[in-house]
């Protein structure tokens, strides 16, 4: 059973009226889906064939490079959309998998319900469209942005640009070498700041992982 209320909290629902959402769920065919923890929602590589919608629960994003050399991962909690990017453009893939890190409750709605719902209803369309085109103006300036000097910015930004939200708790699995690699500087370095941000309590520190409770308090210190 869905809770409209639940759904009017999700990104793509806001601003619609009660009315109008419980006519559209009526007309949708959602697809409910009840998981337990470590459950794979959506996998890297595998084509988004619509949206995921996540009502209750924690998702766990894993992301990982080209050659599988480190991963990020970052706990994504309700209410949520995955990759709504994804759904459309060149490449219709998810770059991320999703594991339910508690117990959780999604929706899925298929890409030919979604474009159907987007003609009907404006509000769906212009959420739809303005988170499409966050992500792209956010891409987009990436590249521009200043690069800093200082160590523990670099390492900050690095796991930033590579995650979906800039805030909440990160692990990053990597060794070290891979790491002072990444950042354009020695390993010794790295480590002395890797060991003091542990020694401010700010990281967790262990065999090839960082555990970053709360990435943004550390972007905003």
């Amino acid at each position: 059973m869905i809770d409209c209320h639940r759904l009017l909290s999700v990104p793509l629902f806001l601003g619609m009226s009660h009315s109008d959402l419980d006519e559209a769920v009526a007309t949708m065919g959602l697809c409910v889906q009840n998981c337990g923890k470590g459950h794979v929602v959506a996998a890297e590589g595998e084509p988004c064939r619509g949206l995921f919608f996540l009502l209750e629960g924690e998702i766990e994003a894993e992301a990982r490079p080209f050659d599988n050399g480190y991963s990020v991962n970052e706990r994504i909690p309700a209410p949520e959309v995955l990759q709504t990017e994804r759904l459309f453009g060149l490449t219709q893939l998810y770059t991320r998998t999703f594991r339910a890190h508690s117990r959780c409750q999604l929706v899925f709605i298929d890409k030919a319900t979604v474009m159907a719902t987007a003609q009907r209803y404006e509000v769906f369309r212009l959420n739809l469209l303005n988170t499409i085109c966050t992500h792209a103006q956010k891409a987009s300036r990436m590249p521009w942005r200043d690069r800093p000097d200082d160590i523990r910015r670099k390492f900050l930004l690095f796991v930033a640009d590579r995650c979906l939200r800039p805030a909440g708790r990160k692990d990053i699995h990597i060794t070290m070498e891979r790491l002072a690699h990444e950042l354009g500087e020695s390993r010794r370095r790295v480590s002395a700041m890797l060991n003091t941000a542990a020694t401010a309590g700010d990281i967790h520190l262990h065999r090839s992982q960082i555990t970053i409770p709360t990435l943004e308090h550390l972007l905003n210190g």
